[in-house]
């Protein structure tokens, strides 16, 4: 009994009065011994979740050692505490007689209130004593700025006369009265919206541990005064990081305290209800504590990202969020290997950088910006050549990229699309679609009107032999390929020999083909060769399955075909179902040649080589060969039925095509 009377004396007066002796070197103490923590008689003290540890009693303190604490670690505040790990169960050492026993929600609230009173004597200890002497010191010796001590120490003045003045009064007010009034939901309930005030705090942790080591190590004035108090007695031999490491610790232990204390409470016990109501403030307050770690985490990931871009001024934005990063390959236009980039998407902007090969500073360049808020459509792309390839369509640029599996190339439509989303809801820009054949013209009209406004998906090199214009064939010396910067097309240099502004470019004068020239200035060209009727031949080539009945890659044999080249674009379009076109490309506006197939007949395989087969007919003879058996079989049947003179009845009426919305690229081999 005369343990547990001394252990009731010890209370935070008595703290605080060791607190101040402390305060002043050699002053000697008014109380013989303190505990930093308190404990119920019979319990273990439970071990403090620290990331330092200070130094033996017995040990002499030449200085602090202040370390960052680390992320991870704070990271881990937010998912450890549902563990119970900070607190180890205690069992009493001793039993009290039979009818003297306590209810076991007292023993929770007692043990709520010793542990509140260490922790107002460790907030005082970091108001009254750490942080009025670094100010006052910052004052008189003007060795480190009076604002670099606030900063450290943020709002912690305010949490301390919250618990000081008000939670920790009316928890011991409702202990004294607890045969009367059995009940601390009600004041919780009241004075738990004030814990959200620990948001603040704790959002500014990380700063105060980097500013707090590096004025340790600029300023010996500053080194000395924590010195001093953190070897004193009321510090108990720990550092300053650790007291700091309190407040962001405390509130997860009152929902672990409360958590228990309404799981012992009986059914119907009256204060039930405030206990609970109680506990839901304290999680919202856990809640905000939490967003705030998370806020860090964002901020300090987001400086990371800038630090690796070098910056730069017109990038750094403490508002952005980082959604994805990582590398990819950009599909060249006019190169054949596609080339190594790095992707940052934020919340409203993708950056496609180039790795630097000498990493000193900066280790990205950034090559190209694409705005979120001016993406028109971010689509997976069919292509044999490259797979996993995809589409980024913005309005400064148009790329299309190659990821490295199939699901990164998911994962990136779906963060870019999820941007693009949360872009438009913000800035209420949904509009109800518009149904019919009105709605089909405006979204004509839209596309057309588009045109300088963004920037176009180009066609690549490869994909044409002959201009998208006036349909003559490229070389490398008279005739070379150009891109009309306002469609994309492949273009001549005389179709080409334009220049209009386009506003995606900042109204810069670029190249575009003459009908981009005349849509977007409205000057009218003179009559000249575009005028003329189009040939027998200058029909354009069918890349799609709802436009052909029949389209593929085949392998053109023998001397028949000229210098037309081993293989050919080959189409049956629907509009035209008894005419086989033959093209060097799939995106040729014209075939460089046509057969008509009725009255030809169709002779499938050989034993040398059962994927070949033929079409002949009055002495003319053309051989092919497909990829596959099956292919050759599905171009042998849509022959026979041109052949015979078979016409489609409907949209969807012998649908036997190869072409990229049936399942296969214009690239890719058949079969």
């Amino acid at each position: 009994m005369e343990g547990e009377s001394k252990e009731k004396l010890s209370s935070v007066s008595n703290l605080v009065t060791v607190f101040e002796n402390n305060r002043t070197p050699g002053a000697a103490p008014r109380v013989c011994k303190l505990e930093i923590e308190h404990h119920r008689p019979g319990c273990r003290a439970p071990p403090a979740a620290e990331p330092w540890k200070g130094p033996n009693p017995g040990e002499t303190l030449e200085g602090p050692e202040p370390r960052t604490v680390s992320r991870r670690y704070l990271s881990s505040l937010k998912n450890k505490l549902s563990s119970g790990a900070w607190r180890k169960s205690c069992q009493p050492g001793t039993h009290p007689g039979p009818g003297t026993q306590e209810p076991e929600e007292k023993k929770i609230v007692q043990e709520l209130l010793e542990t509140e009173k260490a922790y107002v004597a460790r907030l005082h200890l970091l108001d009254q004593v750490f942080f009025q002497e670094l100010l006052t010191e910052a004052r008189a010796s003007k060795a480190f700025p009076e604002d670099v001590v606030r900063l450290i120490f943020s709002n912690i003045s305010s949490i301390y006369q919250f618990h000081a003045q008000f939670f920790l009064p009316e928890l011991q007010r409702r202990l004294d009265e607890w045969t009367a009034t059995p009940r601390i939901g009600d004041v919780i309930q009241k004075l738990a919206p004030f814990l959200k005030m620990y948001s603040e705090y704790v959002k500014n942790f990380e700063r105060a541990m980097e500013l707090l080591a590096t004025w340790t190590d600029k300023s010996a004035p500053f080194q000395e005064v924590i010195t001093r108090i953190q070897g004193s007695e009321a510090s108990g031999s720990l550092t300053l990081q650790h007291h700091m490491l309190e407040p962001v610790q405390r509130i997860p232990r009152y929902e672990l305290l409360l958590k228990e204390y309404v799981q012992k409470l009986p059914a119907q016990a009256p204060d039930r209800a405030d206990a609970q109501k109680a506990l839901d403030v304290i999680f919202s307050a856990a809640q905000h504590s939490n967003a705030a770690i998370a806020e860090m985490e964002r901020l300090q990931d987001l400086w990371d990202v800038y630090q690796r871009l070098g910056l730069e001024d017109d990038i750094v934005d403490p508002s952005n969020t980082l959604l994805r990063e990582g590398p990819v390959l950009k599909i060249s236009f006019r190169r054949s290997d596609p080339m190594e980039r790095y992707l940052f998407l934020f919340n409203n902007t993708l950056l496609c950088c180039v790795p630097k090969v000498i990493q000193v500073g900066a280790r990205f360049q950034v090559r190209t910006r694409i705005d979120v808020a001016g993406m028109k459509q971010v689509r997976e792309l069919t292509d044999g050549e490259f797979p996993h390839s995809f589409l980024v369509s913005g309005k400064q640029r148009t790329l299309e990229l190659q990821a490295r599996s199939q699901e990164e190339m998911i994962s990136w439509i779906q963060a870019c699309q999820a941007a693009i989303d949360q872009i438009e809801k913000r800035n209420e820009t949904f509009k109800a679609a518009v149904q019919g054949l009105e709605g089909d013209t405006q979204e004509q009209e839209l596309q057309s009107g588009e045109l300088g406004l963004r920037a176009p998906q180009w066609v690549r090199d490869k994909m044409v032999t002959m201009c998208m214009r006036c349909r003559e064939p490229f070389n490398a010396l008279t005739r070379r390929r150009h891109h009309c910067r306002a469609c994309g097309y492949v273009v001549c240099a005389k179709c080409s020999d334009y220049r209009a502004e386009l506003r995606y470019d900042g109204n810069r004068p670029n190249r575009v083909c003459f009908r981009c020239f005349t849509f977007l200035t409205g000057n009218v060209l003179p009559e000249n060769k575009e005028d003329k009727r189009r040939g027998i031949l200058e029909k354009k080539s069918m890349t799609g399955s709802e436009q052909s009945l029949m389209c593929s890659f085949l392998q053109l044999v023998g001397d028949k075909w000229g210098k037309s080249g081993p293989r050919g674009w080959c189409v049956i379009p629907r509009d035209d179902p008894l005419v086989l076109y033959v093209y060097a490309a799939p995106q040729d506006m014209r075939a460089h040649t046509s057969i008509p197939l009725l009255g030809y007949q169709v002779t499938a395989g050989t034993q040398a080589d059962p994927r070949v087969f033929q079409l002949q007919q009055s002495g003319q003879l053309y051989t092919f060969k497909a990829e596959t058996e099956e292919l050759r079989d599905r171009w042998v049947k849509a022959m026979e039925r041109a052949a015979s003179g078979w016409s489609p009845r409907g949209p969807n009426d012998g649908d036997l095509s190869d072409c990229p919305t049936a399942g296969h690229s214009p690239l890719q081999s058949p079969g």
